[in-house]
């Protein structure tokens, strides 16, 4: 985790001083790579090629705390995550997500989750692609929870695409409960583009399917 703090820490002094939003977000997928390697973690990216050249909507499962690092590291630097708002509070971790162009939504406030879409919404409209985690959290639990709406919602009002993605292995390299990261490969596998009608439950079998997950009821 030492090798986390610095590049972490190095990463964060950079992006404070870098002026263009994608240029912030290239010296974070260098260093989210820079990281895996320096950890002796292998990650690879399958299907590349079938991410669309126009605006889309990435949803992948949840396992692990670095399942964001892997989607930095795999996906080109024109992707706002949208994380939940909890961590805002993370220190440094917010400062960093919100230099990257993150947007963060309430998950159990009503009220504030609608105005957290809106802003979601808008964000789309300038032409961004989105990438969410649309279980929301993880547990110690294999499975693949229920999908929140926020993510398909946000495809359907913005004629985007939604591309299902399973990320392999992230629970056996950091697990839920664990303290320290274990040398397995990680797969990141982009399995297809679906039409934003239908998407939520299509895409959750999709990956559940890829990654031997059962779906949770």
């Amino acid at each position: 985790m030492f090798t986390f703090l610095v590049l972490g820490l190095t990463v964060l002094a950079i992006n404070s001083l870098l002026p263009n939003l994608r240029r912030r977000r290239c010296v974070a997928g260098v260093f989210a790579r820079a990281f895996l390697r320096a950890a002796g973690i292998a990650l690879s990216v399958e299907g590349r090629e079938l991410l669309p050249s126009t605006p889309c909507v990435v949803v992948a499962n949840h396992a692990s705390y670095i399942d964001g690092i892997v989607a930095v590291a795999a996906l080109p630097p024109d992707f706002a995550f949208v994380i939940k708002k909890e961590m805002v509070r993370v220190p440094l971790a917010g400062f960093l997500l919100r230099r990257l162009g993150s947007e963060f939504v309430e998950r159990f406030d009503r009220h504030k989750g609608a105005s957290d879409a809106r802003r979601v919404l808008r964000l789309a409209a300038t032409g961004q692609s989105l990438v969410f985690f649309p279980e929301g959290t993880f547990s110690d639990a294999r499975q693949i929870g229920r999908f929140l709406g926020g993510a398909f919602t946000t495809a359907a009002r913005t004629a985007m695409p939604v591309v299902a993605v399973a990320i392999h292995g992230t629970r056996e390299v950091f697990p839920p409960a664990g303290a320290f990261l274990y040398r397995r490969p990680i797969r990141f596998q982009i399995l297809g583009v679906l039409p934003a009608e239908g998407s939520r439950e299509h895409s959750r079998r999709l990956i559940a399917q890829a990654v031997g997950d059962p779906l949770a009821s």
